[in-house]
């Protein structure tokens, strides 16, 4: 591999949280050195970057990828969702089972496993599911499926609803050491809901559903932990609500981590103003308060991890009434430029930022990436935080274009991504 120096850099470090000028030496597909700017740096390497003072940080490790091979390639397939990873600095991207048929067997988890590999510029790991079609009737034989590579087990936004089910699940992912990641929401209260309940959703006529049964949801989920020990990812905590039942599973000295959507952290209720379907996301999108309550636990710690929960869907499921819309909006592409709206604001900074998106990701899933240290994997990006531009749908690469961010004014964009040293990206 080309021995390569990226010079006059501002690098972020999540795991110090710090910001500092300076130079990143890659050998062999890992980072060899981080210098100060103008140290020497040994050898004469092959290939000299200048990063034009722009900042380099840590791939994106982004859990909760839905590529919709197998079934439904048309939406989406492992090249356009890894070219689309490519530009918008995911190195890593954590795929989700929710395909058709459900990637519950080890041979559909070697079949994504080796189109993955085939067609994808980026890292890909794949899980798989917790139950058997995703119907929470039946578990997954997790150890054979750990063997063919699974890297999570998760049914995603279908609720295992048999609290023996999930019991027996969790104790048994316990015993292999394997991760579960659920979807924390009362099925019994969540089910048809289009929105969140309150003034907003009771003007459009909109079928909605209480904060409180993402609350219930995770208290359910929580005191299964207490009695099986699991390790155990919330996919998205998106309410203050369910806030205080975290910090407490957390306090107890649980095995849990919490993530959240960016669109979560950016968006509220109220942008579904017109019944925007495009805006039409799972769980639906929260208040105003809700959201400034999450991105204080991202700020705070207590959520650990900010994903796409990238989810394509064709413009046939998504030009329909808003209640019979599909749910879902893709979020690769967008995932670090809205990420930056939190940074411009003044709520982030940018280790904190790095931390959720790279870091606390890596580490979960067992990954030595995530991180800006010597011997630490050269999955890297490259960006201008402070470009502006305005989001043209149409120029994504993911086959499917339903952004909630078209036509809209945004700072911060990739220059380039590096998976083991090697740009898999470069902006034109």
């Amino acid at each position: 591999m080309t021995r390569t120096l990226i010079t006059n850099a501002i690098l972020i470090d999540p795991e110090a949280g710090t910001e500092t000028p300076g130079s990143l030496l890659i050998d062999e597909g890992r980072i060899a050195a981080i210098l100060p700017e103008g140290a020497p740096h040994g050898a004469a390497p092959a290939q000299v970057i200048d990063a034009g003072g722009k900042h380099l940080a840590p791939g994106i490790v982004d859990i909760g990828v839905k590529v919709c091979e197998p079934g439904e390639r048309h939406k989406e397939s492992y090249r356009s969702a890894g070219l689309a990873a490519a530009a918008g600095g995911v190195t890593t991207m954590a795929t989700r089972p929710d395909t058709a048929p459900a990637i519950d067997s080890p041979e559909v988890l070697e079949f994504a496993r080796r189109r993955a590999n085939e067609a994808s510029p980026v890292n890909v790991l794949p899980m798989a599911a917790l139950t058997k079609g995703r119907e929470g009737r039946e578990m997954t034989e997790i150890g054979f499926l750990m063997d063919a590579g699974a890297i999570a087990f998760t049914d995603c936004d279908h609720v295992v609803q048999s609290t023996k089910v999930f019991a027996r699940a969790l104790t048994y992912a316990r015993a292999l050491g394997a991760l579960v990641i659920a979807h924390p929401q009362e099925p019994g209260l969540s089910v048809g809901a289009a929105a969140t309940s309150g003034k907003f959703a009771s003007l459009y006529g909109l079928p909605a559903v209480s904060p409180m049964a993402e609350r219930m949801g995770l208290d359910r989920d929580i005191a299964l932990l207490e009695m099986t020990g699991a390790r155990y990812h919330a996919d998205q905590i998106t309410t203050a609500r369910a806030l205080p039942a975290l910090e407490r599973a957390k306090r107890n000295g649980l095995d849990i981590t919490a993530g959240t959507s960016i669109h979560h952290l950016t968006l509220n209720e109220l942008d579904v103003a017109g019944y925007r379907t495009f805006f039409k996301v799972k769980p639906p999108l929260r208040s105003e308060e809700d959201r400034q309550a999450v991105v204080a636990a991202v700020r705070d710690g207590l959520i650990d991890i900010i994903s796409s929960m990238h989810t394509p869907q064709d413009e046939e499921s998504k030009r329909l009434p808003f209640e019979e819309a599909a749910s879902g909006a893709v979020a690769l592409e967008t995932l670090l430029p809205a990420a930056l709206r939190l940074y411009h604001s003044g709520d982030l900074d940018l280790p904190t930022l790095f931390r959720a998106l790279s870091l606390n990701p890596a580490k979960r899933l067992g990954l030595d990436a995530g991180r800006m240290a010597v011997g630490a994997p050269a999955d890297l990006v490259l960006f201008d935080a402070n470009k502006p531009f305005v989001l043209d749908r149409s120029t994504l690469r993911s086959k499917s274009k339903n952004t909630p961010f078209d036509g809209a004014r945004m700072q911060g964009r990739v220059l380039a991504t590096y998976v083991a040293g090697i740009a898999v990206y470069e902006a034109e």
